[in-house]
């Protein structure tokens, strides 16, 4: 056995499935695979992670995925039995602990928005203690999600969550223009938004080695 897992991390890629995806064990995507969100973007986007060959893949939904929003059971069947869709819920491969989930602070009149606070703040507390891989779309107040305007749009409640569970990464998207690997304390932040803040997917995936020894980091390999 390994004794490391290589993660593959890609975000809101928004219909642009023809982007270089690097071999790896796990191909995490953090939402916002559709643009408008309607159901048959998502079954391309589904198509499109089902063709892939790593042993496990990984997808939450984004504020852009209206149709998951609409109705859930119906559009989740746009992800192939190969693809694990995680709303709210975890699961463990190779011993490795995730949690996924959509949610950020409210946003226009986007999907699967809620207002600051008590609102949030009660998604959050979902989240196990346990948890090595924390995917969300939208990211933690002050951690790589400051817009084109100059103005930290993350979530506090988000961060003060990911204080009490302290993954090993949180891997997140949505905030175009934050795209980038950060490390603080324990946990490696990832942006792994696919597209530019113009909507051109040139960002590359991001790859991380995760030691399967939990006193060891993750260690950046590409991207960020």
């Amino acid at each position: 056995m390994l004794d490391t897992i290589r993660l593959v991390f890609v975000s809101d890629t928004h219909g642009f499935h023809e982007i270089a995806v690097p071999a790896g064990d796990v191909l995490i995507h953090a939402g916002d695979g559709c643009s408008r969100g309607t159901l048959d973007e998502a079954q391309r986007w589904g198509a499109f992670l089902g063709a892939q060959p790593h042993r496990h893949k990984l997808t939450i939904v984004g504020n852009h995925d209206r149709c998951f929003e609409s109705d859930l059971e119906v559009a989740r069947q746009a992800f192939p039995a190969s693809v694990t869709f995680l709303h709210d819920s975890a699961c463990e491969l190779d011993g490795v602990r995730y949690w996924g989930a959509p949610w950020q602070p409210w946003f226009l009149s986007w999907a699967f928005n809620l207002a600051r606070g008590p609102e949030l703040a009660q998604k959050w507390a979902l989240i196990p203690d346990v948890t090595d891989v924390l995917i969300t779309h939208g990211p933690p107040h002050g951690i790589l999600d400051r817009t084109d305007a100059e103005l930290d749009v993350g979530c506090e409640d988000l961060l003060r969550a990911i204080q009490r569970v302290r993954p090993r990464i949180h891997a997140f998207g949505h905030i175009h223009e934050g795209y980038g690997v950060e490390q603080r304390d324990d946990t490696m932040f990832i942006n792994a938004s696919t597209c530019t803040l113009r909507y051109r997917p040139t960002n590359a995936a991001i790859v991380v080695d995760l030691p399967r020894d939990r006193a060891r980091p993750p260690i950046l390999i590409a991207g960020g």
